[in-house]
């Protein structure tokens, strides 16, 4: 098992479309991949699961992934994060 923590940069956070990016990159693994904000954690390939989060910008969160690719994972969909979903802060 592997696991970063990650602060949310861009201002909205992970609405519908860099939600919908963070599970087309997350769904590029084999491993098993979560997210987990405040101690609640939710399946990272699962629309429903991220959006229930409710993450906003600022809000820190932990990628969690376990399989055999689990390190390169996290770190490509940390990268994401760390990009800002190339959105314009607004």
């Amino acid at each position: 098992m592997f696991v970063k923590e990650v602060t949310v940069k861009n201002q909205v956070g992970l609405h519908a479309r860099p939600a919908t990016f963070f599970i087309q990159k997350a769904n590029e693994f084999k491993s098993s991949i979560w997210i987990e904000k405040e101690e609640r954690r939710v399946n990272a390939k699962s629309l429903l699961g991220i959006l229930s989060l409710g993450i906003v910008g600022g809000t820190d969160i932990k990628v969690i992934a376990d399989g055999a690719d689990e390190k390169a994972a996290v770190e490509a969909l940390v990268d994401l994060v760390n990009s800002g979903f190339n959105e314009e802060t607004r």
